[in-house]
């Protein structure tokens, strides 16, 4: 059978990464999480001082971008974890703090070329499954399958909220939904690459999903393509 790029794009807290790794665990295909690359930058942004709740330093975050060294490696379980040079970031780049300043990071064009260009390599070959806001519109514009997922904003603030809570986080859902409202207006408005649906993308709302229907939905999507069924 032949090997397939599969994108999976769509807004946050939408389940792309849970699902985009079944998928690949799955075909034993390459799994790509581009929303923790951007998340380690901004992990390094925040420890450098360059971005706060009252002052963001572009200028200085661009200047540094070469000082940047992200790697994927798996682990003893088999799944891939995120290193900023060097270091396993995995745990901390999914905190809340994280979060309300990723989509800020991911607006800077300096930012997105050096990840698009990093992103693209990896991809070389097919046999890849990468999810993200601009997968199949910038990152792999010619990707064989391309899923756009969306759901509600109060249902992903129900998952993320339920998620911090078990890692220990102390946040209120208030909290939570606001700041999945205030991503989607940044990630879909932003001058660069913003987020939205590619014309050739299958759209999928899993608001009344569970992980399971949602898994084999795509799966069936996926293996359609690859039997060259559609």
């Amino acid at each position: 059978m032949p090997n397939i790029t599969i994108a999976i794009d769509g807004y946050s807290s939408t389940g792309k990464s849970t699902v985009a790794k079944q998928l690949a665990d799955w075909l034993h295909y390459l799994y790509i999480d581009t929303g923790a690359m951007y998340r380690a930058i901004t992990l390094f942004a925040m420890e450098k001082g360059f971005i706060s709740e009252d002052h963001f330093n572009k200028t200085a975050l661009i200047d540094s971008l070469a000082d940047i060294s992200l790697e994927f490696k798996k682990n003893n379980k088999g799944a891939n974890e995120i290193f900023l040079n060097g270091r396993n970031v995995s745990k901390e780049i999914r905190t809340m703090a994280v979060s309300e300043f990723v989509s800020p990071i991911a607006t800077v064009s300096e930012v997105r070329k050096k990840l698009v260009e990093q992103q693209q390599k990896m991809a070389e070959g097919g046999t890849v499954v990468m999810d993200g806001r601009d997968i199949g519109t910038v990152v792999l514009p010619n990707a064989d399958l391309k899923i756009f997922m969306t759901a509600s904003a109060e249902e992903r603030a129900k998952r993320r909220y339920k998620e911090l809570l078990a890692r220990g986080d102390e946040v209120t859902y208030e909290e939570v939904l606001e700041n999945v409202n205030e991503r989607d207006h940044i990630d879909t408005t932003r001058e660069d690459s913003p987020l939205k649906k590619a014309s050739d993308a299958i759209a999928i709302d899993n608001s009344e999903m569970n992980l399971e229907d949602q898994f084999h939905t795509i799966l069936q999507l996926a293996q359609d393509r690859i039997a060259g069924r559609v």
